[in-house]
């Protein structure tokens, strides 16, 4: 037992220590200016800064790159040493806050070539991958991985929900050399598969056979009126009948008014439209299923996951409400030192950040209660005078015809 424990310990040890951190980023300080490169390509770009927001875990550990200006476009960039994924496992994550109760607005990284122009960043910037949140409106709340194949930007065809609080969470995106995937929040797996199933790279592999058709005779209707079910004598029934309590107004002139007909009602003996009784059919095959065959257009790709030129990160955003907060990213070849950096930077703040959160939030609700009470003591005290004046008004007429 203390052998295996040590095994696998030494295996995990190996693992970190030739693993391969491709770009690093943690924001701590305003040292980040010379390595990201802020957009220039539009006048009204918004402007990024160095936050850790107004709630956190650790004043200096939570400093992040943060929206400042509502209703912008934002675009900034940072480049390191161009590499291929070829071979190895990809790993990109970072940490979001939308500590601004974001109604509409992007959370998500792009990684481009290593030849973007980054003073010319704007959403027609070619990249690679793009992943990350995406909010607006209650409709969508998702995670976005968009691969960008042949010139195409591929979006996943699964709806990834992602987190839509005010606290700090972990992105993790993980491609494999064998064509899967893998997406993380805080750690946890949200979703998995196969690129070539879950994203449409190529031609599917199997199509409806053209020349297949659903036999003349196949029946597909589950259930059958029952032949022997026959209507009661007594269902007939009127849907509305003339009130009998009604009566004919006294002062009815037929000749003047028409000819008096009461009013209908709703029939209490009425039982609606009658339907035989449903029985199984015994001569139901099921659903037909189409037969499939091997597409000919097919083209099998062993290299989707395969980026050759991977080189820079940024953030290609509009947001309505800014406020968002991006930190501690990673771009590494290794899930465990993924892993260990998420846990030495947003595993040790997160739970305080939601202490000091909570601490803020109770103090809000305790100065709304005292706000309102004294609202409510001032309206008091407000009610005595004013009747007191309506009083005086009514008293004024009075005098007047006195007079």
């Amino acid at each position: 037992m203390v052998r295996s424990s040590c095994l696998l310990l030494l295996v995990a040890l190996l693992a970190t220590v030739y693993s391969k951190d491709y770009f690093v980023e943690k924001f701590e300080d305003e040292s980040y200016k010379s390595r990201w490169v802020q957009s220039t390509a539009k006048p009204d770009l918004g402007e990024f800064k160095l936050s850790h927001g107004k709630f956190y875990g650790d004043a200096k550990k939570d400093l992040g790159l943060q929206t400042s200006q509502d209703a912008r476009f934002y675009g900034i960039s940072a480049k390191f040493d161009s590499f291929s994924n070829e071979g190895k496992t990809l790993v990109i994550q970072f940490t979001v806050k939308h500590e601004q109760k974001i109604d509409c607005g992007g959370g998500y990284v792009k990684v481009y070539p290593g030849d973007v122009d980054q003073a010319g960043l704007t959403g027609d910037s070619v990249y690679n991958i793009m992943f990350g949140p995406d909010i607006c409106g209650y409709s969508t709340k998702k995670v976005h991985v968009i691969f960008t194949y042949k010139g195409k930007n591929l979006l996943i065809k699964k709806d990834i929900k992602c987190k839509d609080d005010e606290l700090t969470h972990l992105y993790t995106l993980i491609l494999n050399p064998d064509n899967t995937y893998e997406v993380r929040i805080d750690n946890e797996k949200v979703e998995s598969g196969k690129l070539e199933e879950d994203w449409d790279f190529t031609a599917p592999k199997r199509i409806p056979d053209p020349n297949a058709k659903k036999p003349s005779d196949w029946v597909d209707t589950e259930k059958i009126d029952d032949p022997t079910d026959s209507k009661p004598d007594d269902w007939e029934k009127p849907e509305h009948i003339a009130d009998p309590e009604a009566k004919k107004p006294e002062d009815w002139d037929d000749e003047i008014d028409g000819t008096w007909e009461p009013p209908m009602i709703d029939n209490p003996e009425y039982k609606g439209v009658w339907k035989a009784r449903q029985i199984d059919n015994p001569a139901y095959k099921g659903p037909w299923v189409h037969p499939e065959i091997d597409n000919p257009e097919y083209v099998e790709d062993a290299n989707l996951y395969l980026f050759k030129d991977i080189g820079a990160i940024g953030f290609d955003l509009w947001q309505v409400k800014s406020g968002t907060i991006f930190d501690n990213i990673i771009i590494t070849d290794s899930v465990q030192r993924a892993e260990e950096f998420g846990n030495e930077t947003w595993g040790k703040t997160k739970d305080p950040e939601k202490k000091m959160k909570d601490a803020q939030d109770e103090e809000d609700r305790k100065k709304e209660e005292e706000e309102r009470k004294k609202k409510e003591a001032d309206d008091l005290k407000k009610k005595p005078a004013d009747e007191d004046s309506d009083a005086e008004d009514n008293k004024a007429p009075h005098a007047d015809d006195e007079l």
